[in-house]
């Protein structure tokens, strides 16, 4: 006898705005601790066990070959920092990261800071974030989360006796810094409710955490604020931004009790962060309607805008991302017709050039970099046939070392036995998108291809083609891999992302789709192959598509996606909801209900014969809540000529970034492939 997929119980509830009405019958889902929601939730996974069962030796067995590829016994190359080299290690076996540091040489007694493993014992998950040194190296600040929800409790450990002092300052961000009389610490609490971070607190060591002393908060409830200490160690630094503005203070790190002063008080739609150098600060800004951001600096002691003055100019085709600031030398990342390119300026600027790079598609960036007081210039490069590299570059001879590459445990891996292109789709208004894609050599483009499209297309984040080793798994298959560069994202700059968000919001799909289409056109799949993917923001992105172009695509994966658009952004008391109206749009304009409501996946599940679905979420997260893909299946369920799989799984013990260890992640990973190839009918 067939299995019957869960029905959760209707309770039809009326929602009105502008006139508008719209009946929710599963509203009630998103009562967390009522025992029928668990009782849904935990129907829906077992339907999901027994449905695949069948597949749990298959599931293992792909768990155990991505793991297999991991070199377990791994390490992070060290960097230097305040007379110390720093290091993280993995051990065989073991799921968590031990932190440790050496006095001046590589060669000097291992000191442990941290070992992951053992504090994560009594767990289901755990995180260890925001690790901070004090000035003298004695003291380190860090944030726990036990719960998924990225609400962190900060403590501190005497790093001279190994003891962990009684300090626990909950409800934080995790992150915070220290001042430089070693016993001052500025940390960002969160709201208890929204998990907005809005207040900055200081607390000085050897003093109840109840005494701590409030010096800022953001009342403005679509601004998250935190704290920093500038790379140069002058200066505590105060953030406070939303979408599209930004607003600092600063003060000397060596007076923490003096008052914070503004840098620039927030403008309209003026963006910017701030850097210290010698006797300036160097801002990027998208200031005077430099859309693609330029570098200015100001004297410290003249910091409003009006005094800014430009260092690196606007350019329309280039979209300036990041800067590094080193004592001789600044490293700044642009980004030109969709690729980073990472140019190296001396303070004098008789020398500008650009660190050499050579492939048709790829990612590279800035790593740890925390030394102000060097030359060597550390940066990361990866393709889709790349392991990740970390290279160290010297500034002043431009000469650099291989400091490690990403060791893939396969003797079978040849890089050069795979292909990487980039493609160039149009869109329905004409837009040329791009896309980049990889495959195994031998892969015809017949049209019989299973094919993976992956997509984002939000809050300007870019997804970059970047080397996985579980992906290995997919290509090694047949499967073709793509990664959509669509509208939303900022990989053609930042224009690429004003026409994507707000009242643009359609194009991400319609790029999406367009994507799609030229694959199937160009014959390196056929619809009956083609699966696509995404998560969170993604996972609106596949919602949106597959209401669009249902009988596009075999399968999709949503993993915790962001689908009753209009019910969440209505909400104020919801996490990140009121700091997102310049995201998508506020729903309590008319103007934006009725377009968000267009697209929102929940309020457009029609009647259609949607493809096969994998829908994952985790009980605590606290991005997109869970009751938003189990009110989205519970809808699909209801829909006649629904023929096809749905599957939906809650992750009971985790958040929105799934599980914590490194290896309970592939398990998850594991299972979403299993899904595709099941789909296509390969069982090993």
């Amino acid at each position: 006898m067939l299995n019957t997929p869960p029905k959760a119980k209707q309770i039809p509830k009326k929602l009105v705005k502008h006139n508008d009405e719209r009946i929710d019958e599963f509203y009630w889902l998103n009562e967390r601790d009522n025992p029928e929601v668990k009782a849904y939730l935990e129907a829906e996974n077992n339907y999901y066990k027994e449905e695949t069962k069948h597949l749990n030796r298959f599931t293992d067995d792909l768990f155990a070959e991505m793991k297999s590829r991991i070199k377990e016994d791994d390490e992070s190359v060290p960097y230097f920092l305040n007379e110390y080299w720093y290091q993280a290690k993995f051990e065989t076996g073991k799921d968590y990261p031990i932190y440790i540091r050496k006095f001046q040489s590589l060669e000097a007694k291992e000191e442990l800071l941290f070992d992951v493993n053992k504090m994560a014992e009594a767990h289901d998950y755990y995180k260890l974030s925001g690790i901070a040194i004090s000035p003298d190296n004695t003291m380190a600040a860090y944030g726990v989360d036990n719960v998924s929800r990225r609400e962190y409790t900060i403590q501190v450990k005497n790093l001279k006796t190994g003891e962990i002092l009684p300090t626990k300052i909950e409800k934080t961000t995790g992150s915070s810094c220290w001042a430089n009389d070693n016993k001052t610490l500025f940390y960002t609490r969160k709201d208890p409710q929204t998990l907005r971070s809005y207040q900055i607190y200081k607390h000085v060591l050897g003093t109840d955490v109840s005494q701590d002393q409030l010096v800022y908060q953001e009342d403005d409830e679509t601004y998250n604020c935190f704290v920093y200490k500038s790379k140069s160690k002058q200066f505590i630094i105060i953030g406070s931004s939303s979408t599209l503005q930004d607003e600092y203070r600063f003060i000397n790190a060596n007076t923490p009790d003096a008052q914070f002063q503004v840098f620039q008080e927030r403008q309209p739609e003026l963006e910017y962060s701030i850097m210290h150098y010698d006797d300036y600060f160097y801002i990027l800004t998208n200031k005077d309607d430099a859309q693609n951001f330029k570098l200015m600096r100001t004297k410290i002691a003249e910091t409003s805008s009006k005094h800014w003055e430009d260092v690196i100019k606007h350019r329309e085709d280039v979209l300036l991302e990041d800067v590094e600031i080193f004592k001789n030398y600044l490293v700044v990342t642009e980004r030109f017709n969709g690729l980073s390119r990472l140019r190296v300026m001396s303070w004098d600027f008789n020398e500008d050039f650009f660190i050499p790079i050579s492939s048709e598609t790829y990612t590279i960036g800035t790593s740890t970099n925390p030394d102000f007081n060097t030359d060597t210039f550390r940066y990361v490069f990866s393709s889709l046939t790349t392991p990740t590299t970390v290279f160290d570059y010297n500034l002043s001879t431009k000469t650099e070392v291989k400091m490690k590459q990403q060791a893939v445990l396969d003797h079978s891996f040849d890089a050069s036995n795979y292909i990487e292109e980039r493609q160039w789709a149009t869109a329905k208004d004409g837009t040329r998108v791009p896309m980049s894609i990889v495959y195994k050599k031998g892969v015809k483009r017949n049209g019989e291809n299973p094919l993976l499209q992956y997509g984002y297309g939000s809050y300007g984040h870019t997804v970059d083609p970047f080397f996985s080793t579980t992906r290995l798994s997919l290509l090694n298959r047949g499967f073709v891999f793509v990664i959509a560069h669509i509208r939303g994202g900022e990989y053609l700059g930042r224009p690429w992302y004003e026409e994507g968000k707000m009242l643009n919001k359609n194009n991400t799909f319609s790029d999406f789709i367009a994507v799609s289409e030229f694959l199937i056109t160009h014959k390196y799949t056929k619809s009956e192959q083609l699966f696509a993917m995404g998560g969170s923001a993604g996972g609106l992105l596949i919602g949106s598509v597959i209401n669009l172009r249902p009988e596009l695509y075999q399968g999709v994966i949503a993993a915790v996606p962001f689908v009753d658009v209009v019910t969440t952004m209505l909400d104020e008391s919801i996490p990140l909801t009121t700091g997102e109206y310049d995201e998508w749009g506020n729903p309590n304009q008319s103007e934006y209900y009725h377009y968000i409501k267009s697209y929102s996946p929940y309020d457009n599940v029609s009647n259609y014969n949607y493809p096969n679905m994998l829908v994952t979420t985790g009980f605590y997260d606290s991005q997109v809540q869970y009751w938003e893909p189990a009110k989205w299946v519970a809808k699909l369920r209801l829909q006649s000529n629904y023929s096809k799989k749905l599957y939906f799984e809650t992750n009971m013990n985790t958040g929105h970034g799934g599980a914590s260890g490194r290896f309970e992640a592939l398990k998850e990973l594991a299972k979403e492939y299993a899904f595709l190839f099941d789909l296509v009918g390969i069982d090993r």
